[in-house]
């Protein structure tokens, strides 16, 4: 891997004679309390400030207090005037801008664009505290409040908009968030070292418009730097140099490489030119392509530089950051966070900060690649695992300092649940590839399976004095965790609270492939070794599948079969979820396009079926509730017109009955058609369905676990 000062290593700011601060100032009277005249960074995010290393403002506001320098935090301001975004004072060295921990469009409405009426970050879980598109509205106001003040956008909401990117919310492509936020840089993926370069650049005196050539920052330029080479995206070896492709760049200054030639270019000096927002704007078989290109260069290890043309100006994006190391992780997660609320909040619930309260996370990043997913690119696929004493001494910590602690800690995860450790078994091998996923179609032969550390792990915090139960609920990628039923039988008998919750998505293959999750043989293989090692403990444990519904690539025959496979093994879905198409994910591009861009893109390319608006995304959404009443007048027409009457009737082989309940099935009106599916005739069989539940989830223990139940 390449190397980089460690984030620790730089000589602190001279404000840090100032020491530490109980909570990141929040107001000028807490300001005064700890002596300070000024702050020298204000950040703005739309969550509650709660001191806890699982809040993204805390890490970076803590990160850059442990350099010196004196930090503030504006949570959740007054967006319609500048008034509340002048509270802290000016900055003396910039704005950090936020969304929160989610993107805003997101936290804001379902993936039925309607408005949610609550907020997970919100104090009483109040919806309505933040702005849609919050990283523009509040940096509009820093703007305003200060205009002369360097501004820098990040997390989530920035990290996935740094490109001109499809906007599902108004089913139209938008310019980099650069663009409209007006700001200097764009942080991308986990902050923590590029803030750090940028803040003691600023405060050495250095011009932000100078800093265009820090890892993990996007910027605004006139003109790419001199110094790099351009490569036209239709000259790269993932183009098939097709004619409708090139013609759009007729007539451009573009240098002609052959990919012999190409790979003989200094990689660092390397930039590769999407197309321009104007034309992915108009062409989405362009779109698509830009997606794959983007996709393909996000290992830190070989990653090149991209320029996209934004009218006049060029959107620069450098390279991933550097991951950080474990020592360097372990640092981060040992600053001292107080892991509550900001007193501000007394006596008020944080719904997200209740969720995580006792939790702790041991690693970042994922390489699962998942299409739908935002997590690889934000947090990347390079795993970051924290050592083993930096995670016990923290659930130490847990257990004699935080209130309320009965000695059961909620998670020991991240992002993934189980790739802590895992790692390519050659760094040079990993510091070249180039596939979006480790583990599909297959496991890479060479990727480390080994679960041994988080055996040990497991097995180390579980012994600690006071600690009466270690849970594991972040998501389980279970085709790893067949590859080591050693790790499955620790997993089953200690750390399961009754049921599991795992997320096959879907149960067909054409679905599956879009997704790039693997296909059900690994969820038969991982059931398989749940229930006997659940036998073997002698405890009732369930299997909690889950899916989605108008995934790209998903046709109303496949939500039938998987409807079919839900009756079969008796499960009931109470929440179900429609894909949502977040800025940047593969998925998302499959979405806009049509195309699938998991494959070279040409005018001829395959064509993906993609679910679209109200009708169509409500009734691949009804199947995965085919049991609720209120769905079978939808569902009767939809398998008409498919010509699967067949699963129509009143016996255990139907899927739903031909009777409707008194007072049901008002809720669906009008009729719908149904594309994307080929016509069957009416006279074809349907399935046996087995009369048993599979030892699933026992009728009596349904209505807990439904009450349960909340998406992954």
């Amino acid at each position: 891997m390449l190397k980089t000062p460690a984030i620790f290593s730089y000589r602190k700011y001279w404000a840090s004679r100032f020491g530490v601060a109980p909570y990141l100032p929040m107001s000028l009277a807490e300001m005064d309390a700890l002596g300070w005249d000024s702050c020298d960074i204000v950040l703005v995010t739309g969550d509650a400030y709660v001191d806890h290393p699982s809040f993204g403002m805390a890490v970076i506001g803590r990160v850059l207090e442990a350099q010196g320098f004196r930090v503030g935090i504006i949570a959740q301001p007054d967006w319609s005037s500048a008034d509340d975004f002048q509270r802290m004072g000016r900055p003396n060295l910039f704005f950090g801008v936020t969304g929160g921990n989610m993107d805003s469009m997101v936290n804001r409405y379902t993936s039925d664009r309607k408005v949610r009426s609550n907020d997970a970050y919100t104090p009483d879980g109040e919806g309505g505290k933040r702005p849609d598109r919050s990283v523009l509205v509040y940096s509009q106001r820093c703007r305003e409040a200060y205009k002369e003040v360097p501004l820098i956008i990040g997390g989530i909401e920035a990290s996935l908009r740094r490109i001109a990117h499809f906007d599902y919310w108004s089913e139209k492509v938008r310019r980099s968030v650069l663009m409209d936020a007006k700001a200097d840089l764009l942080v991308f993926g986990n902050a923590e070292r590029q803030i750090i370069e940028i803040a003691h650049r600023l405060a050495k005196g250095e011009n932000i418009a100078e800093m265009n050539n820090i890892r993990g920052t996007a910027c605004l330029l006139k003109a790419r730097p001199e110094a790099f080479v351009e490569i036209d995206y239709s000259e790269l070896p993932e183009s098939n140099h097709d004619p409708h492709l090139i013609a759009v760049k007729e007539g451009a200054q573009v240098l002609q490489f052959t990919p012999r030639k190409l790979a003989a270019v200094d990689r660092a000096k390397t930039c590769i030119r999407l197309p321009s927002y104007d034309e992915v704007k108009s062409d989405k078989a362009l779109y698509a392509h830009a997606s794959r290109i983007l996709h393909l260069e996000t290992n830190p290890g070989n990653a090149r530089a991209i320029v996209q043309r934004h009218g006049q100006r060029e959107i620069w994006i450098n390279p991933p950051p550097i991951p950080l190391t474990s020592k360097e992780l372990d640092a981060v997660f040992e600053l001292p966070f107080t892991r509550q609320p900001h007193p501000e909040y007394q006596g008020k619930n944080i719904p997200a900060y209740e969720m995580i309260r006792f939790s702790i996370n041991i690693m970042r990043g994922c390489f699962g690649g998942c299409t739908f997913c935002s997590i690889t690119e934000h947090e990347g696929r390079i795993i970051q695992s924290r050592s083993d004493a930096s995670i016990i001494q923290e659930i130490e910590t847990i257990r004699d300092t935080v209130p309320g602690f009965t000695g059961v800690i909620s998670d020991l995860g991240g992002p993934t649940a189980n790739m802590y450790r895992l790692a390519c078994k050659d760094e040079t091998i990993e510091s070249s590839c180039r596939k979006l996923s480790c583990v599909y179609p297959d496991i890479c032969s060479n990727l480390n399976t080994d679960h041994d550390p988080l055996i040990n792990l497991y097995r180390r915090a579980r012994e600690l004095p006071g600690i009466k139960k270690i849970l594991i609920a972040s998501g389980l990628r279970y085709d790893l965790a067949v590859e080591s039923p050693k790790y499955v039988e620790e997993l089953v008998s200690h750390h399961v609270g009754g049921y599991l919750k795992i997320a096959p998505e879907h149960t067909e293959t054409g679905p599956l492939e879009k997704m790039m999750k693997p296909g059900m043989g690994a969820y038969y293989q991982f059931k398989e070794m749940f229930e006997r090692f659940s036998k073997e403990a002698k405890k009732e444990q369930y299997l909690i599948p889950y899916f989605i519904a108008a995934h790209p690539g998903t046709t109303v025959e496949n939500m039938i079969d998987l409807a079919i496979w839900l009756k079969q093994n008796d499960f009931r879905a109470d929440q179900v979820q429609n894909f949502l198409p977040s800025p940047m994910a593969t998925a998302s591009a499959m979405y806009y396009s049509e195309k699938n861009p998991l494959r070279k893109i040409t005018s001829s390319s395959e064509n993906v079926f993609v679910a679209k608006g109200h009708k169509q995304r409500s009734l691949h959404k009804a199947f995965l509730r085919y049991h609720d009443p209120n769905n079978w007048p939808l569902l009767r027409e939809a398998l008409k017109n498919v010509g699967r009457r067949d699963l129509i009737g009143n016996g255990k082989k139907h899927l739903i009955p031909s009777f409707q309940p008194a007072g049901t099935g008002n809720k669906h009106q009008g009729s719908i058609s149904v594309e994307g599916s080929r016509k069957k005739p009416a006279s074809r069989k349907g399935k046996t369905f087995k009369t048993q539940h599979s030892g699933e989830i026992p009728q009596g223990r349904k209505k807990k676990i439904k009450r349960r139940e909340g998406r992954h």
